[in-house]
């Protein structure tokens, strides 16, 4: 009986903090994440070479590149959210060295997107080497599995999703329900949580959030960029395919890479 009354108890005290947390835990609806890219460039010159053979050059390019590089590139970005809209940005960075491997589009950042998570549409300014185009369309369609994984990023609780896009893409994604905004970076959403960290560990890539500023933001700092030629998902990769016909098996790293 003793045994029973204090399991009683630790369990009314249990319940008590646990209720106590859940009451004292900020959920923020708007404001700002900053993000960091990380491209491992080895790693991702490492699948070059073996892809490539007949590339003899980039062998030689690669040692120097080791003595002249760090092994992960960085590269900043942000995004601003308000209830159902969220803006993707990258953030332009001064003293950026430009290296013969700096052409790699998996090692840049291609886009700035303004998703309505609301209604599943996003308008995305995708800049494809000297072109720019405004690529208006739903939003991907992912089909997450949620685990019971579970990490801390910029502060947040986040829980582990795992994915598979454009067929052979595997996505390991963490998103907190403290931010109860379906968006993240790049064009990566449909969680029911804002997502704060993406892992591609296939092609070397990483975005984690560094902070999270809850303010309040203005409709001028989320409005959707306007300028580029004017195209849905489908036709930008019809132009690119057809663009990069004569690329060979290379094509289909470029494609891949501008298709996230």
């Amino acid at each position: 009986m003793k045994m029973k009354f204090i399991y009683f108890i630790f369990t009314c005290l249990l319940f008590t903090a646990q209720l106590s947390l859940a009451q004292n835990a900020r959920f923020v609806s708007q404001g700002k994440i900053e993000f960091e890219k990380k491209v491992n460039m080895y790693a991702l010159i490492k699948d070059q070479i073996k892809k490539y053979p007949e590339y003899t050059y980039y062998a030689m390019a690669f040692e120097d590149y080791q003595k002249k590089q760090p092994q992960f590139k960085t590269l900043k970005s942000s995004v601003t959210f308000s209830k159902d809209l969220t803006l993707f940005k990258p953030v332009e960075e001064d003293g950026v060295s430009n290296t013969f491997f700096s052409d790699f589009a998996a090692a840049q950042q291609n886009n700035t997107i303004v998703t309505n998570t609301a209604q599943g549409t996003s308008i995305a300014q995708k800049t494809v080497y000297e072109q720019t185009y405004l690529v208006k369309d739903s939003t991907r369609k992912i089909n997450w599995k949620i685990t019971d994984e579970r990490r801390t990023i910029a502060g947040y609780d986040c829980r582990r999703a795992n994915a598979l896009i454009m067929d052979s893409i595997y996505v390991v994604a963490f998103y907190t329900d403290q931010i109860p905004v379906s968006g993240g970076p790049e064009s990566f959403t449909g969680l029911p949580g804002m997502i704060l960290g993406v892992a591609l560990p296939y092609e070397h890539t990483t975005w984690f959030a560094t902070s999270v500023l809850d303010q309040p933001v203005t409709e001028e700092s989320i409005k959707a960029p306007t300028k580029g030629k004017p195209v849905n998902n489908l036709e930008l990769m019809t132009i690119l395919k057809a663009a990069l016909k004569n690329w060979g098996t290379s094509a289909q790293d470029a494609l891949k890479a501008f298709a996230l």
